[in-house]
């Protein structure tokens, strides 16, 4: 099993930029597919994007259409932790934001197909 923690929520002005972090405890990271999900208030949650690594077929990321360019998704192995860099924020990032892994397979935007969850952080996005 995995326990996902999320950290470095926070307030951020439109434009500028937040790194949230998923610290993964339980085993490597490389057995396990990846996906940041976010929910705002009233509205369904949301798939951000994701990432799996693996030695024989190295990163593969994948993004919501509404990041896509702005923010990125890496991975510290070292570290068991996965980062989401969030640069030129929007109104309309504002969310709480999550973290989830599943045993295997690919990034999908499907939050069901994720069995471990974060208790996700907020981020909040003024004008």
């Amino acid at each position: 099993q995995v326990q996902p923690v999320e950290s470095g929520g926070g307030l951020a002005q439109a434009g500028g930029s937040l790194r949230l972090s998923c610290v993964a405890s339980g085993r490597a990271l490389s057995v396990y597919t990846m996906g940041w999900f976010r929910q705002a208030p009233g509205k369904e949650r949301e798939f951000v994007g994701g990432i799996k690594w693996s030695e024989w077929s190295g990163t593969s990321t994948h993004y919501a259409d509404s990041v896509k360019g702005r923010f990125t998704i890496s991975i510290d192995n070292a570290k068991n932790t996965v980062y989401l860099q969030m640069n030129s924020l929007k109104l309309e990032d504002t969310a709480v934001y999550y973290c989830a892994f599943r045993d295997y397979g690919l990034v999908t935007d499907r939050d069901y197909e994720y069995r471990y969850w974060g208790q996700g952080t907020q981020v909040t996005v003024s004008s």
